[in-house]
């Protein structure tokens, strides 16, 4: 406790300094550029895997992708179908110039859950790899792994790997997606 009290002691600021350090962090670098790569509306071809030794399960979606605040966010509306259902969600994705980290939310018709990711690119900038704890109802304590890679300026793909609670990490889902 000693130490958070120094902690808040040594970052006493004036407000001109605050709002100058906040205004810096506000202002989009080239990691919101490289979000920006993904604008437009785009046609998904995607792949889940409900058994690994199953054959895994095909459809064909929809996504439209705008940056958002002033190009500081992408936010994805996207719609599919899951068994034969339709299924519709919202990805926003940003990059917090703070942490240095991409941050994701995603949430959508098929759970009332929110979904938080964070990670980081790689240094060539054509892979952005980001985990997210959760709590399944039916698996339990989950690890997810996403990683989003950019092929082209018409292509990128999106991939989703679990690992459950005995460290066993399999493959969920792929998407592909051309732009329209």
């Amino acid at each position: 406790m000693e130490a958070i009290k120094e902690k808040k002691q040594e970052v006493k600021m004036d407000i001109e300094a605050m709002t100058e350090v906040y205004a810096k962090l506000a202002i989009p670098g080239a990691p919101h550029k490289m979000l920006a790569k993904m604008e437009g509306s785009w046609i998904t071809r995607s792949r889940m895997w409900m058994d690994p030794d199953k054959p895994p399960e095909e459809s064909v979606g929809t996504s439209q992708n705008k940056m958002i605040y002033d190009g500081r966010f992408l936010q994805q509306e996207y719609t599919d179908t899951m068994r034969g259902n339709p299924v519709a969600g919202m990805v926003i994705t940003g990059f917090d110039n703070n942490t240095k980290k991409y941050v994701t939310v995603s949430f959508g018709s098929m759970s009332s859950g929110m979904y938080l990711f964070e990670g980081t690119a790689s240094a060539d900038g054509k892979t952005i790899t980001q985990e997210n704890s959760y709590v399944e109802p039916i698996m339990g304590a989950m690890v997810y792994r996403a990683v989003t890679r950019f092929i082209d300026n018409n292509t990128y793909t999106f991939e989703m790997f679990g690992t459950d609670k005995n460290g066993k990490e399999m493959k969920m889902m792929e998407s592909s997606y051309t732009r329209k």
